[in-house]
């Protein structure tokens, strides 16, 4: 008995544990979803705040409009009838109401064209900074080589993220302001004939309206999310299945690649059916709770229409009794406005159901925003040492490693360990040593590509030519003004020039408005490296990082190329990863790296450096 008891309360006592294991794990993920929203709304209000609370109010005047026009109508129209059958006995002013009914008409057509004018310039207004907000984060070190791990994660953030993010204001906080709006003068009207029924009405919509929306947001947001992930999901192996067709169809795996599109396609259009399903029967609910509406209000305006009211009022000795009733005019103005009064809420059914689509993207976007607007200045460094200024030449310092340690995302070594290292302004230094061995992370880290897990990092801003030359599918002219935006088209052929790639261009049809392939596609290996020199030269930049320059030329080309380098870097500082003597000759200084460490620092002039440089590789 004792064994069953200790039992069951040891069940009772892990039971509770697990309670309150759900409870808090409930409560840190609402705490996450509010810092999940909280930077994006602050974006909203910071970007077009005053454009959006604008809009926002636009959007309730033309609501409250339509609700106006409508009551004033069927009270205009019930009232002109009943003075039509009451015949002359009665005098109806006719040119108030019906001036009243043009103005609301009028100003519901230009209030309509204003809010949705104001609301979506606003809207894009936003997206525009969430965008460049976006790009501002993923320059940081480490954000731009974890999205090109996934390359279409980023498409992804660009695209669907940031349009899903529209529905926040366009279909959540518009039509959820103008529906409180709407509760708020339908309880006002009806309060007019009796306080209690106005009470009950703004109270009973505010009840439906929002009860229906958050039911249906609860429902549709595992759906919602489980469609984004199978669209992106779809796109990923549909761009796989065009990129890779030819590899597929060797390999064989072209009808199972197939196959798996189309299970993700019949996987998509069953989530889209269950949300249609949701807005279908949001759709109902409003319309069952719109039909319950009049008919409550229509009995509760016959309800006041027969109540007679006794107050007796003195005249000489008589007593006489006053009555009041509700007139028809009244009860018709009280029916449309109940009629109109659900409606907006209804406009919030869209909103619900892609509620979840729009939280996730918030999720995923927002630890990029909470990134600072400017990248930091760096500070210079620390003179007090001696390490900030080059006491042999009184120049100063353009890099500047102090025990700086970098080690790659799933790799268990570290890639540098505690490197110090420091290059005098207008110094030319070559890193040599074989792959694998830290050339190109010290070239990033340099760069701000990375960030060091340990130690310290100055640098002065310095323009990459990496070992891959990166071009996009656009003209010659757009490649080339990624390094200067504001470049004339004098100031390109100049570059070109410099670079030995004038002549080449020049003999193209379309000379600067020559559109390229994806990857460069329409140069050969040699233009599309010139056309990376002359990239480098347009950006003002008075530090150079030169990655393998010359890798993968023709002798010639590669001599070409050097030769170009050398002439037009004049005193900028050089930083070279090499491991060809013909680039390692244009530095005046080696650092020989060996297992992530500076192995040996060799001066020009010197029989180690000449022997350094004789060891290297000659193509």
């Amino acid at each position: 008995m004792k064994r069953c008891k200790d039992t069951k309360r040891g069940k009772d006592t892990k039971r509770g544990k697990d309670t309150k294991r759900g409870k808090e794990t409930k409560r840190d993920n609402d705490i996450k979803r509010n810092n999940d929203m909280q930077p994006v709304l602050s974006l909203f209000i910071r970007t077009g705040g005053r454009r959006l609370a604008l809009g926002a109010g636009l959007s309730t005047l033309v609501v409250l409009a339509g609700m106006a026009l409508l009551g004033t109508s069927g009270w205009f129209i019930t009232s002109a009838a009943l003075a039509g059958l009451a015949g002359s006995a009665v005098m109806f002013n006719v040119f108030v109401p019906s001036a009243a009914i043009r103005l609301l008409a009028l100003g519901r057509t230009f209030g309509r064209y204003a809010e949705r004018t104001v609301t979506h310039d606003a809207t894009l207004g936003v997206l525009a900074a969430l965008r460049e907000r976006l790009f501002r984060g993923w320059a940081t070190p480490h954000a731009a080589r974890a999205l090109l791990r996934r390359p279409s994660r980023l498409l992804f953030r660009l695209t669907g993220d940031i349009d899903a993010l529209e529905s926040i204001y366009l279909r959540l906080i518009v039509p959820a302001v103008a529906a409180c709006g709407a509760a708020l003068l339908a309880g006002l009207v009806l309060a007019n004939l009796d306080w209690r029924l106005g009470l009950a009405m703004f109270v009973w919509l505010l009840v439906v309206g929002w009860g229906v929306t958050l039911y249906v947001a609860r429902l549709a947001r595992p759906v919602a999310l489980r469609r984004v992930r199978a669209l992106e999901r779809l796109r990923a192996q549909a761009i796989d299945l065009v990129a890779g067709q030819t590899d597929l169809a060797l390999a064989g795996r072209l009808p199972a690649q197939c196959a798996q599109l189309a299970r993700l396609d019949t996987t998509l259009a069953r989530h889209d059916a269950a949300l249609h399903r949701l807005d279908t029967g949001a759709g109902w609910l409003y319309a069952v709770g719109g039909h319950v509406t009049v008919a409550a209000i229509l009995l509760a305006v016959g309800a006041l229409a027969q109540q007679v009211t006794s107050h007796p009022v003195q005249q000489g000795q008589q007593i006489q009794t006053q009555v009041q009733q509700l007139g028809a005019p009244a009860a018709a103005l009280a029916l449309l406005i109940a009629l109109a009064a659900l409606e907006p809420f209804a406009a919030l059914r869209r909103g619900a159901t892609e509620a979840g689509r729009s939280w996730l993207a918030m999720r995923r976007v927002a630890p990029r925003l909470r990134q600072q607007d400017d990248a930091a200045v760096p500070a210079p460094p620390d003179t007090s040492t001696g390490m900030g200024t080059n006491t042999d030449t009184g120049t100063g310092t353009a890099l500047l490693l102090y025990g700086a340690t970098v080690v790659h995302q799933g790799r268990t070594g570290a890639a540098l360990h505690a490197v110090d290292l420091r290059i005098a302004v207008g110094e030319r230094v070559a890193v040599v040593g074989n792959s694998g061995v830290g050339k190109s992370t010290l070239l990033a880290l340099a760069a701000g590509e990375l960030a060091a897990q340990a130690g310290q990092v100055w640098a002065w801003p310095a323009t990459w030519l990496t070992q891959r030359t990166e071009l996009f599918c656009d003209s010659l002219r757009d490649n080339l003004r990624l390094a200067d935006p504001a470049a004339t088209d004098a100031q390109l052929w100049a570059a070109l020039q410099a670079a030995g790639l004038e002549q080449d261009v020049r003999g193209f049809a379309q000379g600067l408005d020559t559109l390229l392939g994806e990857g460069g596609l329409g140069l050969s290996g040699g233009q599309a490296r010139r056309l990376a020199l002359a990239r480098l030269l347009l950006r003002q930049a008075d530090f150079w990082l030169l990655d393998e320059p010359t890798e993968a030329l023709d002798g010639a080309t590669a001599a070409d190329v050097l030769a170009r380098l050398a002439r037009h870097a004049g005193g900028r500082t050089l930083l070279v990863a090499t491991h060809l003597r013909r680039e390692a000759a244009l530095a005046d200084r080696l650092l020989v790296m060996k297992n992530g460490r500076i192995d040996a620092d060799l001066r020009h002039g010197t029989p180690a450096f000449d022997a350094a440089l004789d060891a290297l590789r000659q193509h």
